[in-house]
């Protein structure tokens, strides 16, 4: 068995020539081009998929060759998707005469899942993956190389057909942090971004015609026995995963997908704060303007979303007659637009492709020795804080002041989060009991801020257009009852929260 460690980046093929022209291509030593045809296998119900298992046949010139491909220890869909562009995978590969022939896979479960004759005899080709490999060999330091793969092709299924124009760069020898050197360079200098699909996964979408569909956060996979480090890597890896994933449907007309990720930062950013203890600093201070900036661009649109879908539209509804509304949503449509575009601008750039890569990079590095602390230890200092935090805040916020409570909402997701991350060491009851109380204040705080920010970006919207100004009026008039009914539950809440139990204690 061999282990793969690799980096993906996608490659818009109008920048193939900028890539053969780079520095580094020009000093590395080309080993040639060459076709390769390949042939994905699995059972009709894909069952090797279920299992993060990939089944290939390739053509290298006359040869053919079997390789089987699957998830590593400590990534449970590695085989499927990697998290900022790196997989890290075991792999068998062994001639192929027309038989499979998986008497070599030296895992256990994958051989024996591989050989039952359900499996075996089911086994069909599914889909094909055809382009041309130009490969380079590169030395970055002694006793380390690194391949440099240029792939132009496509992949075909059910008779579609999906471009491939990607590089890869893959680990031959030596220390796996030049591979990440070498991928922030190039990304630096050429508009790749870390793919997040492997040629499988895009086939066996392309072969389902699968559309993408906005992908909401995951349960922790926390556990008791993980040290705090090992317990932030699978968080860390979690959000970035939400990340990507939606990514894929940012230029859907779908603004959940913009949601998603929105979420995906906050839950990133929090799991930077609460385990900052471990985190090596030098990482929070280029890591956490990256997330904010590219967080800023989200919510710009997440922003004209809720002006438009949840302030204006109930208006809209209500007064189909008013003209003044309806011009304002005119205008906000337009606005609207233009903050997509900015997020899409921010997603193609150089800073988002590196944000990835570093936090690549820091998953794949291991850290040892000061930071074995037990992780219920851990948690509960860390939880203990965040809650003294939000007590403060709250304290803060019992006379409604509008900034007192923009500060305790945030204040109720960072508790709210960190909980989450930690919620499969402690009791379910006890964790969902504190979630449910945090969520309702957090709602009712959140319904409070999109009215009372509404009229700024409203506003800047109307510019000087009296028309416009009067619609402004009119629709803050509309929701003040709302806004009324929304500040007088409030104190009763806060309340409850200053009251809530601390099931991290026990």
């Amino acid at each position: 068995m061999a282990e793969e460690i690799e980096i993906k980046l996608a490659l818009p093929a109008t920048s193939r020539r900028d890539l053969l022209r780079h520095l580094l291509l020009l000093q590395a030593t080309k080993l040639g081009t060459r076709k390769l045809s390949n042939v994905y296998f699995d059972t009709p119900d894909f069952l090797l998929h279920k299992h993060a298992i990939a089944l290939r046949t390739r053509k290298q010139g006359r040869l053919w060759l079997q390789t089987v491909k699957c998830a590593s220890n400590d990534d449970a869909d590695a085989s499927s998707v990697s998290v900022g562009g790196l997989a890290v995978r075991p792999e068998w590969e062994q001639p192929y005469s027309g038989t499979f022939d998986f008497w070599g896979i030296d895992n256990e479960k994958v051989r024996s899942l591989l050989m039952r004759p359900k499996v075996r005899n089911a086994l069909t080709p599914l889909f094909e993956t055809t382009f041309s490999r130009s490969t380079w060999r590169l030395a970055p330091a002694p006793d380390t190389l690194i391949l440099l793969m240029l792939d132009q092709g496509s992949v075909q299924a059910n008779g579609a057909t999906e471009v491939i124009s990607e590089v890869e760069l893959e680990l031959e020898r030596g220390d796996a942090a030049h591979l990440f050197d070498i991928a922030m360079t190039l990304c630096a200098d050429l508009p790749l971004q870390p793919a997040l699909l492997s040629k499988a996964e895009r086939g066996f979408r392309l072969y389902g015609g699968a559309a993408p569909s906005p992908v909401k956060a995951t349960e922790s996979v926390v556990r008791r026995d993980q040290t705090p480090w090992e317990a932030f890597r699978n968080i860390v890896a979690a959000c970035l995963l939400q990340l990507q994933l939606n990514e894929l449907g940012a230029n859907e007309e779908d603004s959940e997908f913009i949601h998603q990720m929105r979420v995906s930062l906050r839950r990133l950013r929090a799991a930077l704060r609460t385990f900052a203890p471990i985190v090596p600093p030098e990482f929070m201070a280029a890591a956490v303007p990256r997330i904010r900036t590219l967080a800023q661009a989200l919510g710009r649109v997440r922003d004209h979303d809720v002006l438009v879908g949840e302030i204006l539209a109930p208006v809209r509804k209500a007064l189909p007659q008013e003209a003044r509304v309806a011009a304002l949503c005119v205008v906000m449509g337009e606005e609207r637009q233009a903050a997509r575009q900015q997020a899409l601008e921010a997603l193609a750039s150089t800073e988002h492709a590196q944000l990835l890569l570093s936090f690549a990079a820091l998953l794949h590095t291991p850290r040892n020795g000061a930071h074995d602390e037990s992780i219920s230890a851990f948690a509960a200092h860390r939880l203990a804080k965040l809650h003294k935090n939000l007590r403060k805040l709250a304290r803060a916020a019992e006379q409604l002041d509008v900034t007192a409570l923009h500060a305790l909402r945030i204040g109720c997701k960072r508790l709210r989060y960190a909980i989450e991350f930690f919620a499969p060491i402690y009791r379910e009851n006890d964790v969902q009991r504190t979630l449910a109380m945090l969520v309702t204040l957090q709602d009712s705080l959140g319904a409070l801020n999109d009215l009372a920010s509404a009229g700024a970006p409203l506003m800047h919207c109307a510019a000087n257009d009296a028309t416009l100004r009067e619609a402004v009026t009119l629709i803050g008039g509309w929701h003040g009852p709302r806004y009324q009914a929304l500040r007088e539950e409030l104190p009763g809440r806060i309340g409850v929260l200053l009251k809530m139990k601390r099931h991290w204690r026990h």
